[in-house]
């Protein structure tokens, strides 16, 4: 899956993976390795637990939280820097000791990733049956501007059957779409189009040719084989676990549209993986949050 570097918002998030293959058994071989896998814990840490206590927090602690899946400490120091040079944290000295706080602008960010995460899983709206239709033209060798648009509009659950066309199921994204074309300033190459779906052709091979559902399904079929029998046998683990789990769950509102369901196969995987994470996440949640105020306490 592509970032746009240029939007932090959607490039922090759409940064998936894990720090490595070690003792978790939801650290698979799908998941890469070193710097990018940490950062991308990291921000998945900062989120479900440093987001809602708005409190500073030692380095030693999220090096260690870290270093309990698996990231080495010279990968989480960097990640840490990294993060900071991005504007998303910022720190406070101690004597010797450093302390991390979330800045405003990554409050934002893992505010809108945490509102996006957690309400993807819910069911989709009735379908009224029209479609979004977006017409752009951007040449070839504007490059970079291509892969930005691509990158926000996949990002708005757009796919693209043919060059220049984007569609969705969903009108309701078309200010969200309009907003990305003004940010981009292609206004004057654009066109868009509301309505039902026409008596030429089919539906369905307009949808197997925006999205490749298949491909997507293995992913959600690989998240119920990781976590189905998942467990923990001590608060250490349940907060590992948890990590682990918005981890890998972070990734699907970048791969799947959240297409309504008569466009889906049935018994679609999404379903029924976004009912395990809904079930784990509640049940690991209290104790998770609860070691992780433990260990923000002992550090003190």
């Amino acid at each position: 899956m592509s970032t746009d570097v240029t939007d932090p918002t959607r490039s922090a998030f759409a940064a998936a993976g894990a720090a490595g293959e070690g003792g978790h058994p939801a650290l698979s071989r799908r998941r890469g390795l070193g710097q990018t896998s940490a950062r991308s814990l990291l921000l998945t840490l900062l989120g479900e637990f440093v987001l809602p206590r708005e409190e500073p927090v030692w380095t030693q602690v999220l090096i260690d939280v870290l270093a309990a899946l698996d990231v080495e400490h010279k990968s989480a120091r960097q990640a840490l820097a990294r993060t900071a040079a991005e504007g998303l944290v910022t720190s406070d000295r101690a004597g010797r000791r450093v302390r991390w706080a979330l800045t405003a602008s990554g409050r934002r960010l893992l505010s809108d990733g945490a509102a996006r995460i957690y309400g993807f899983g819910t069911p989709a709206p009735a379908w009224d049956g029209r479609w979004l239709v977006l017409l752009v033209s951007v040449p070839e060798a504007r490059r970079q501007l291509r892969h930005r648009l691509r990158t926000r509009l996949a990002w708005a659950g757009l796919g693209s059957p043919a060059p220049g066309v984007w569609v969705s199921p969903d009108p309701g994204k078309e200010a969200e779409v309009a907003d990305v074309v003004a940010d981009l300033e292609l206004d004057a190459v654009t066109s868009s189009f509301v309505g039902p779906f026409g008596r030429i052709g089919e539906e369905a091979a307009v949808v197997a040719q925006a999205w490749d559902l298949p491909a997507i399904e293995r992913e959600y079929e690989d998240f119920l084989a990781e976590f189905t029998d998942a467990g923990a046998a001590s608060a250490a683990d349940v907060l590992a676990q948890q990590i682990l789990l918005v981890h890998a769950w972070r990734r699907f509102p970048f791969l799947d549209p959240k297409l309504p369901a008569e466009l889906l196969p049935e018994e679609w995987a999404g379903a029924r993986a976004a009912a395990l994470f809904d079930t784990l996440h509640r049940r690991w949640a209290r104790q998770a949050q609860a070691h992780w105020k433990s260990l923000v306490e002992k550090a003190e």
